[in-house]
Formats: structure tokens, sequence, C-alpha cells
């Protein structure tokens, strides 16, 4: 499984793992009741005192912490070392409200480079492997993430950093890239411009690992197609670490959540109750061993399934499967729960590439929805009469999917803004009129 397969941990016991987090979430209680103030007086709240937690059987009486608790205590209140024995922070885009920064000591480092080699190894990667990083690097976690677990591996590492398409390719083609990593959209976009080209037949590559949105089995199946690759999922956050927290083996039967360093819950997300393995529901995170920035049933917005079942590649962690959504990002059209993803099955199901955008408004004091989509060239030059009868067949299928009228404008090639970083699938034009 590669030279980095770490099976003293990846294939320990269920008793061996439950041991190491009983032990990584009574310190770390310990220490973030001792060394953060916000987090001490949400446990003196509720009566807590770290001893009150034994094990992970204790986990359920912590309180959660959410994005708005890491946007009150910005920049310092969730700090659990002395600045002075940090040496980086990472941040989200900040796109909504305050950013959320992140602190790590050198130990953090260390712990995350080790979940994102595993993660590249799991794809197959050794030290004979081209691994070319086309996440952002600076304060996004993606490209730093994977640079670092690369080199641990023992790779040749190009840190390409998103943009620049055709420097992309050159370097991909010209160093013999094997593992391609970035987000889904762009490795969509990147086999679409190499299709264009006719540069194919000059990849090397044999693995991609993508991350940082949301994207469906269809599109998996279509970029493994247009590349000639194996699609990888690697999942994180920036609040808990970046990517590696939990990554795809060559199973593609889940993701395996790194529970050496994390522990993982699924809850109702209505209710806060904690669900068993095989229900659906919002995905809790807790870290064990980290320095700076260590959080406690952290929720993610992240809706999912929780797997314990020993894998067939011989890991035994726990799998998550694909986000199935997300609490937040969830669109109410009509009264109906919709999700994009829902809507991206439909589109490349039909034949359409993954390149939409979903326009959601209100006239009339109604809700509208509106599904903008590429065509292909081919479609391009059909006759109106017959782009005519493709978007009454759309219409039918989003129906049938979702349970409600959608408006489908179908558009020419490459109209839809390509995304670099994390695409933009939905405009929620409601906002707008809020007060």
């Amino acid at each position: 499984m590669g030279n980095y397969f770490q099976p003293e941990i990846e294939t320990a016991s269920r008793e061996k793992l439950t041991e190491i987090q009983n032990k990584g979430l009574v310190e770390t209680v310990k220490r973030v009741y001792e060394n953060v103030p916000y987090y001490k007086k949400k446990m003196d709240d509720l009566g807590l005192k770290p001893d009150d937690i034994q094990s992970i059987d204790d986990l359920h009486k912590l309180p959660f912490l959410t994005k708005d608790d890491l946007r009150e205590a910005y920049p310092y209140g969730l700090l659990a070392e002395p600045l002075e024995n940090c040496v980086r922070i990472q941040s989200t885009s900040g796109t909504t409200g305050r950013r959320v920064v992140a602190f790590y000591t050198q130990h953090d480092l260390d712990l995350w480079s080790d979940c994102t080699a595993r993660a590249i190894v799991a794809a197959g990667g050794t030290k004979e492997d081209v691994v070319h990083v086309s996440y952002g690097y600076g304060l996004f976690t993606g490209g730093p993430g994977l640079n670092d677990g690369s080199h641990k591996v023992g790779c040749l590492t190009l840190p390409m950093s998103s943009g620049n398409t055709d420097r992309q390719i050159q370097f991909m083609t010209d160093l013999g890239s094997t593992i391609l990593c970035c987000t889904p959209s762009y490795a969509a976009y990147l086999g679409e411009s190499i299709t264009e080209k006719g540069l194919k037949d000059k990849l090397k590559l044999k693995a991609g690992i993508f991350g940082a949105e949301a994207w469906t089995e269809e599109m998996r199946h279509d970029i493994e197609q247009t590349l000639g690759i194996k699609a990888f999922d690697i999942y994180g956050l920036t609040e808990i670490s970046g990517p590696g927290v939990s990554f795809e083996c060559e199973e593609q039967a889940g993701m395996h959540i790194n529970e050496d360093h994390f522990i993982a819950e699924v809850i109702n997300p209505d209710t806060g109750e904690v669900l068993g393995d095989g229900e659906k529901g919002e995905l809790v995170f807790t870290s064990i061993d980290k320095e700076a920035f260590p959080l406690l049933r952290y929720r993610t917005k992240d809706i999912c399934i929780l797997n314990h079942t020993k894998c067939s590649c011989g890991r035994t962690h726990v799998r998550m499967t694909k986000p199935l959504g997300r609490s937040d990002d969830m669109l109410i059209v009509k009264g109906v729960n919709v999700f994009p993803s829902q809507i991206e099955t439909v589109l490349l199901n039909d034949g359409y590439p993954a390149n939409y955008q979903i326009v959601v408004d209100r006239v009339n004091n109604g809700d509208t929805i509106e599904v903008k989509v590429e065509m292909t060239p081919e479609m391009f030059t059909d006759e109106l009469s017959v782009m005519t009868q493709r978007e009454k067949a759309l219409v039918a299928d989003l129906k049938a999917m979702l349970g409600i009228y959608a408006k489908v404008t179908l558009v020419a090639p490459k109209s839809i803004t390509r995304s670099e970083g994390k695409a933009q699938r939905v405009i929620d034009k409601r906002n707008l009129y809020q007060g």
C-alpha cells in the first residue's frame, strides 16, 4: 500500500482505537478547560468539570461548538497554547461574517501531514510519484496540506497552486505528473482543456485526490473517463485541520476517518441526538491530539452516514460517506428541500457537462428556481426544435428528482464562468429582499 502506510494505526483493532480516543479525549478536555476561558464557560454553564469526562462514552455530555462560536471568539478566544508556540495560521474564505482562523504548532503541522500522507498512499502514491498540487496555497488549507503530505511520502511535489491552466497542463505533461490534487470542478475543467488541446495521450496521470467542494458519483465517473485516472475523495475543514481528516482508499466505499486524531459523531441536526451507524445526520468532530486549536464536538453542517465495518482494504478506521448535502446549504424552494447534488446527478445522467448554475428568486411572493445548463459543443449545433425538446426533457427529469418545477435554460459551451477554486453553483437572490 505504499511506503507511508501505517498498519499499526490504520489496521488497529476497535479496542486499540477506543483506547487511543479515550486517552486523547480526557487529556484534551482537561487542557481545553484549563486554557480556553471561552470553552470553560460553556462547560461551567452546564455544570461540567473535566473529571466528568472519563471516556468517549461521556462525549455526549460536552457542549457543541459551531462556526458562530469561532467567529465570536475570533481571533484568539479559542487558542489553547501560548501564541509564541504557534507557527502558522490557516483561514476560511470569510465570505459570510468574520473569518475563521485556525492555529497550528509544529506538532499540529506534523500530525496534519501524517493525515494527508495517508491519503496520498491510499490513492496509490509512493516516493516514485510526481504529485501535482493545484489547490490554492496561502490561507486556504488545500495547497499546504497536500504539499506537506506529498513531502512526507517522498514524492516529487509540484506546488502549482490554482490558475494559469496552460502552465498547469505544460508542467503536467513535461514533468510527468502522476497524481493530481485539486477541486473536482477544476479537475473537470483541466480535463476539458486537455481534451480540446488533444494532449490526453501525453498524460501520465494515474490518480486524482479531489475535495473542498461537493461532487457526485456521476461527476467522479466523468472526471475519471476524461483524464484516464482513478478519482479519490478527500475531506477536511479548516476548523479541524484541513484536508486529510478522512480519505478514500482504492475500494472507493467511503472515506476513512483518521480516528487516532479525530472522533466522529453523527447527530440529528435539529435535536442534537447522537445517531447510530447507517443513520443520516450532521457530522460532528472532536480533535484529540491537537495543541493550538483543539475543537470539541464541532458541528460541520455536513450531512453524512458513518460505517464502522472493516473495509476490504484492511483499514479499520470508521468510514464516512461523501457529504450528502449541508444542513446550511440546503435550499427550501416552494416548501421543498432541494440539494444542488440532486440537480447535478440529473444533469450528468442526461449527458450534460458538470458546469451549471442554480438561480433561486422570489417573484410575486412565490419562489422560482432556474437551472442554467451548459451544452456540449455537439448539442450546441442542434436545431432549435431539438434544443427545445432537450429543455423539456430536463424539466421533466428535474421535476421527477426534486418534486417541483424548475425552469431550464440551455446556454452555450463555456459561457458559465469556470472556477479554479470552489465552484459557485447557487445564486439565491431571495437574500437580497431580506431587510
